[in-house]
């Protein structure tokens, strides 16, 4: 939970308590981990850090279940108010020695709380002492106290454990490139985003290293330092990792704003890698031409919904940059909808907002510019909302209770957190996933024309 700035209420100043857009480092961390197919997450915290992330980032992350290695059965240290005393490193050690002996990992993550960080445990020399023991257990620490920042810091702090204790450098290996951006849980599409970025570079004869969601842990991991480019798909989430990449492995990066949603965004993508990556022209622009024709062609199934029924409506967003610029674009630029305002809601970096601010400003076809606000309070985001004219709101599943009753709005959750939608591999990505988006949005009205 957050707490937000004193608000004014009836001349009495009251706390205000909002259902936050995000977590804490260490559930950055963890979802990461579960989020690597055969990554063990290690938890060394309170039992309430684990069990508190299975109901806040997993079921928040579509209603998703933390599967083998997460949830209830995650490896934890439980630490209580003895360890506050007296240490939990001793707990820790044979918690690693059981955990290892026990579950069948390719990689074991120890992943360390907001108690062990005030107490001073050396969870680093606990882990060396393993290593020095057991060389052959791929083991990695992630000092991730709730305190060093949010979900989106602690997939940075994931990755950056990664390279410096797992990764050696390796030879290139053309066309070989990995994708970071994606956060597990917090993207909530994570999952089917992955996979169809993966079947979208491949198409262009790239090898994609996408980590997340896939198989192979370890082989992908250790693969990094391989690659010949790394693609990063957010204005901000995963630049760390990849100037870390840069300067340890040499290996060059360019970043998006977000996942492509549709053919125009796809289209630019794939473009721009092709260029950077010296892929055939030729084979871009085939792909393009078979994927924009099916797309466009499919689009004219709904074109009497779209005409008829609300053709050219006002349309809110709320969402993290990387769902929000995708979203507002793709229905600026290739539905016809007007953007009337867009809340950004994972707290980006001042100098990431420039980018951000260009791509749904300049970056849009449309008559009508949205306003642009920066926020994270669920009661400031609804204040913003007030006196406006959008009838579509697209949020996370926290606006689902006031849009209709108080906007007189059709709602659809696209972000964080998602408790009213059960999300596997569905996704907006590529070209079939704005027809995707396009189904979603008119299943909220579609009916008898």
């Amino acid at each position: 939970m957050g707490i937000s700035e004193p608000l004014e209420i009836n001349n009495v100043i009251s706390g205000a308590i909002e259902a936050p857009r995000y977590s804490c480092a260490l559930a950055g961390a963890y979802s990461t981990a579960v989020g690597i197919f055969g990554v063990v997450p290690i938890l060394h915290s309170g039992a309430g850090c684990g069990i508190g992330q299975l109901f806040g980032q997993f079921y928040g992350g579509g209603q998703n279940a933390g599967g083998p290695y997460g949830g209830t059965s995650t490896p934890c240290s439980s630490l209580v108010e003895e360890h506050v005393i007296f240490g939990g490193e001793k707990k820790l050690e044979a918690l690693i020695e059981s955990t290892v002996e026990l579950v069948n990992g390719e990689v074991f993550a120890v992943i360390s709380g907001c108690v062990p960080s005030l107490i001073g445990d050396d969870v680093g020399a606990v882990i060396r002492r393993y290593k020095e023991k057991n060389p052959e257990v791929p083991i990695i620490h992630v000092n991730t106290s709730g305190f060093a920042g949010t979900s989106y810091d602690g997939y940075e702090y994931f990755f950056d454990a990664v390279i410096e204790q797992l990764l050696e450098k390796a030879p290139k290996e053309k066309g070989l490139v990995n994708v970071f951006g994606i956060v597990p849980s917090q993207h909530i599409f994570w999952k089917g985003e992955a996979r169809e970025i993966k079947t979208l570079l491949e198409k262009i004869g790239l090898k994609a290293n996408l980590i997340v969601g896939e198989f192979e842990a370890l082989e992908n991991l250790k693969k990094i330092p391989a690659a010949e480019y790394n693609i990063v798909l957010s204005s901000w989430i995963g630049h760390k990792t990849a100037e870390k990449l840069e300067e340890k492995f040499d290996t060059p990066y360019i970043s998006f704003p977000g996942v492509p949603i549709g053919p125009k965004q796809t289209s630019e993508f794939l473009k721009v890698i092709g260029e950077r990556l010296d892929v055939s022209a030729d084979v871009i622009e085939d792909l393009i031409a078979r994927e924009e024709k099916r797309a466009y062609r499919f689009a004219e199934f709904v074109g009497d919904i779209l005409l008829i029924t609300r053709p050219h409506p006002y349309f809110a967003v709320v969402a993290d940059s990387n769902s929000a610029v995708s979203i507002t674009k793709y229905l600026a630029n290739e539905m016809g909808y007007l953007p009337d305002i867009v809340q950004i809601t994972d707290n980006p970096p001042e100098e990431a907002r420039k980018l951000i601010n260009e791509e749904l400003t300049t970056g849009l076809e449309t008559p009508a510019w949205p306003e642009i606000i920066y926020e994270v309070d669920a009661y400031r985001i609804r204040e913003n909302l007030k006196d406006r004219n959008f009838l579509f709101l697209l949020a996370s599943s926290l606006e689902t209770p006031i849009s209709g009753p108080e906007f007189n709005a059709l709602h659809l959750t696209v972000s964080f957190p998602s408790y009213n939608r059960v999300i596997l591999e569905h996704n907006y990505a590529g070209f079939s996933g704005g027809l995707t988006l396009v189904e979603d949005v008119m299943s909220t009205y579609a009916g008898p024309l």
